[in-house]
């Protein structure tokens, strides 16, 4: 049709997108879907323009801009509300809440998994009912709604038995798995969910594609790895972080948020064998992770714990310029607990170095982030201790 001149119906841009997709090529899937918007945009195919603002939004959030897939995900929903598409409308809620929760937007994560909830068990959409409330399990979570958790993953098992639901047991099981290793107090039922799921995957590996197959094995190998520090078996530990992380790879298209965290992890193993300089590696290698998407807190949090290995080596100058930076990263949050307990650190480490007017400054400035959370224990202590320094 290009050669004879003929104009392109936006429906082979879509099959273009998705062929682009499937090799992981994110930049010529969006172009294509791109050039198929602006065809259904011609046509006023409203139903079409929606289900391309969904994929490019879906394509956005693979590539880490978050931002701009939600507002295709929100233009999406837009048009669908004006269709009525009760299906659509619910996976496009779902996409928006999957997008809130990678960015941490709780509240927002949670305001559209409710409304797919809801609108699922309005419209009797028994799976889409189901699906909706497995996405809200993820921020219960965080919220440490346990029980509710519980009663959802509980009804989940069921429908998927009921349904001989291969794919949707090893989701619950695996977060089961997550939810006993969260709450602390089953770690080996936790252990027994997750190699329940990964006995599962073994026997469904021919069935879905090596992409599938790693979603699903990666949080398995994350949290397998964490029991495993939990219980000393670092070398066991080590093993399933690294399968975790390779898996996170196969699936991701590019830089992958979940990569962070299980970089985290092995940072703190190498930490644990006395390998500070592969430890800081590591740290350094996640802090680029969450720093490309934006997590703040968890910079300042890495910059921290970086600190902390210099500051039981040699180069305890470093440790002074990890704990600065990772001190006006919590100033800039607003954290000031944080930032006044730093403070105090540093104040120690300046006073180590007999560079006592910086080390008085500090205190002063820690003293009055305490005043300002009513602590007048370490208020009054750092009180005393800037006397005790200036008499002297």
């Amino acid at each position: 049709k290009e050669i004879l001149g003929e104009p392109i119906p936006g429906s082979l841009f879509l099959e273009k997108s998705s062929l682009y997709y499937k090799k992981r090529d994110s930049s010529n899937s969006a172009k294509n879907l791109e050039l198929a918007l602006k065809n259904y945009k011609e046509d006023n195919d409203l139903l079409n323009i929606a289900i391309c603002h969904n994929e490019l939004g879906l394509i956005q959030e693979d590539d880490g801009f978050f931002e701009i897939g939600i507002y295709h995900f929100v233009r999406a929903l837009e048009i669908l509300k004006d269709l009525n598409d009760s299906q659509k409308i619910i996976k496009t809620l779902n996409n928006l809440g999957n997008a809130y929760y990678l960015i941490k937007d709780l509240e927002n994560a949670y305001k559209f998994y409710q409304e797919a909830l809801q609108l699922s068990k309005q419209e009797n959409l028994r799976l889409e009912e189901i699906k909706s409330a497995s996405n809200l399990v993820e921020v219960l979570y965080l919220l440490k709604d346990y029980d509710r958790i519980k009663r959802i993953l509980a009804r989940n098992a069921e429908f998927f038995k009921e349904n001989e639901d291969v794919y949707g047991i090893i989701l619950t099981d695996i977060k089961n798995g997550k939810l006993y290793f969260i709450m602390s107090k089953d770690y080996d039922l936790a252990y027994q969910h997750l190699n329940n799921a990964l006995d599962l995957i073994k026997k469904i590996r021919n069935k879905v594609s090596i992409f599938v197959r790693a979603k699903l094995e990666w949080e398995c190998f994350l949290y397998l790895g964490k029991l495993h520090l939990i219980w000393d078996n670092i070398i066991d530990a080590e093993n399933s972080l690294l399968q975790s992380l390779e898996a996170v790879r196969i699936f991701g298209i590019r830089d992958n948020i979940n990569e962070g965290e299980i970089l985290e992890e092995l940072a703190k193993i190498y930490s644990i064998k006395r390998d500070d300089k592969r430890a800081v590696e590591y740290y350094n290698l996640a802090y680029e992770i969450y720093y490309k998407f934006g997590d703040n807190i968890k910079c300042a949090d890495l910059k921290y714990k970086i600190a902390q290995l210099y500051s039981n080596s040699e180069k305890k100058s470093k440790a002074l310029d990890y704990y600065e930076e990772a001190l006006n990263l919590y100033e800039d949050l607003g954290h000031i607990k944080e930032a006044a307990i730093l403070l105090h650190k540093l104040g120690d480490l300046y006073l180590n170095k007999e560079m006592i007017n910086m080390a008085i400054t500090n205190f002063t400035r820690a003293r009055d982030y305490f005043k300002e959370l009513q602590d007048d224990y370490n208020a009054n202590f750092l009180e005393e201790k800037i006397k005790s320094i200036t008499n002297d």
